[in-house]
């Protein structure tokens, strides 16, 4: 299990890196102002796929039968609904977003972006189905490709136009490839079905997750439409562009421990070896969560020379706290995943109200002026407090039991990341403790 659990590693690191360079790209090619507008697209599209999330991809790993070929089609055929209403919702909420954020001029961009949900939902679900058999290879390509050839884009599209324009040209080619590409790896044929009964299901599994989605979209993109209003484009680049530095590397380690660990962990449910391999699932979490916020830190006092150089002057100094905080959200997503593998969708959901209060507490604070490491500091605050509720829910509604092991790297994680914000020498000692509980974790994965 440790080689596939490293090429899902690859594979994600490789697309998400792509993207990381690209977002780079972007920023060195176009004025900090008009990466500030770029990153509003992200924000428009992640508001569309919230409105829209009801888990398919999750539903077709985590069901039992995730091979029927009746389920495949009624979720392609939800999934087209979806991109449709999302591409209307999109097209109908272009002007009032841009009115709002104080750019009408890019009304008519946003309105374009509307393609990109239509384009995701021609993607063929055959590649989640093949995931959900543990050939990982499909799924991979899909997102690795499409990103890598976006960015080939972005070098292309900077000679011709030279600004904001760049990152949505960037967006829809990447979203068009990825619907080609799935298509020419999927194995069954593509086919949409309306059917009452699945996609009744469908809604009772995703509803959770759908507010979760809207929980996660206030989460990860309400800061930054916050931070468009009240200080504007150029200070909305630099946050973006601290965000993109920190967060990349938190969702590629998501994404690759729920993409290794729930299909294993939903077929493992009612067995004996479902503690255990829940406990890697844990300890796995928390481990990249502090080599992951270590690193950041680390990131942080090292960048700032180059960064400064390009125009990010306040760059440096956001680094390290939203390195802190993505660490504890990704120490978090272990229990998440143990909760999905035994349906419990509504666990991340609450998990996240925390960070909710602190996001509403930062907004406030940047409406009194006290800027932006003021909105970061609470939003640490609040990823603290969704850390310790998350793992009471799962622990409370699974049965499952922290060995002294995991409570002691959760110690070791909170006091090693909060002391190397402070003092330097402290984070090579944090990094050195996580050696030998590397070999633990590897020994443990071996045996479950």
């Amino acid at each position: 299990m440790l080689r596939p659990a490293l090429l899902i590693l690859s594979g994600n690191a490789a697309a998400s890196g792509f993207l990381f360079v690209r977002n780079l790209a972007v920023a060195a090619l176009v004025p900090v102002a008009d990466y500030g507008i770029a990153a509003t697209f992200a924000l428009a599209m992640a508001a569309v796929e919230m409105a829209s999330s009801f888990g398919l991809q999750q539903q077709i790993v985590q069901a039992r039968d995730g091979d029927d070929p009746r389920l495949q089609d009624a979720l392609t055929g939800f999934q087209l609904l979806r991109g449709v209403l999302s591409a209307i919702a999109l097209f109908a909420l272009a002007g009032p977003l841009a009115m709002f954020l104080g750019i009408p001029e890019v009304t008519w961009a946003y309105r374009v972006l509307a393609l990109v949900p239509l384009l995701n939902a021609m993607q063929h679900f055959d590649i989640h189905r093949l995931n959900r058999n543990a050939r990982f290879g499909p799924l991979i390509a899909v997102n690795a490709v499409p990103a890598m050839l976006s960015l080939a884009v972005v070098w292309l599209l900077a000679i011709w136009v030279g600004d904001w324009r760049v990152m949505l040209g960037a967006i829809l080619f990447q979203a068009a490839t990825g619907a080609i590409l799935s298509h020419l790896v999927a194995e069954r044929p593509w086919r949409a079905t309306v059917d009452r009964v699945f996609w009744s299901r469908t809604l009772r599994f995703g509803w959770p997750i759908l507010l979760n989605a809207v929980i996660l979209f206030l989460v990860f993109q309400a800061d930054k439409l916050a931070v468009g209003r009240i200080l504007g484009m150029t200070s909305l680049g630099v946050f973006a562009m601290a965000v993109t530095l920190t967060l990349t590397p938190s969702l590629v380690a998501a994404k690759t421990i729920q993409t290794a660990l729930l299909p294993r962990l939903s077929g493992m449910v009612d067995t004996s070896g479902f503690a255990g391999l829940a406990g890697v699932a844990l300890t796995a979490s928390m481990v990249a969560g502090l080599a992951l916020a270590c690193a950041g830190i680390l990131l942080g006092w090292t960048i700032a020379p180059w960064i400064t150089a390009t125009g990010y002057a306040a760059l440096p100094q956001l680094i390290g706290p939203l390195a802190v905080m993505q660490g504890i959200r990704i120490a978090k997503s272990g229990s998440t995943v143990v909760a999905l593998s035994v349906g419990l969708t509504g666990n991340a959901a609450l998990s996240n109200l925390p960070r909710i209060a602190a996001l509403v507490a930062g907004v406030a604070a940047l409406y009194q002026g006290y800027g932006l490491p003021a909105l970061i500091w609470l939003g640490v605050a609040g990823e603290t407090a969704g850390f310790v509720l998350s793992t009471a829910l799962v622990t409370y509604r699974t049965g499952l039991r922290w060995s002294a092991d995991q409570i002691a790297l959760g110690a070791i994680g909170i006091v090693s990341a909060a002391a190397a914000l402070v003092i330097p020498y402290l984070l090579l000692a944090a990094l050195a403790a996580l050696v030998p509980l590397l070999f633990e974790l590897r020994s443990a994965w071996q045996t479950t």
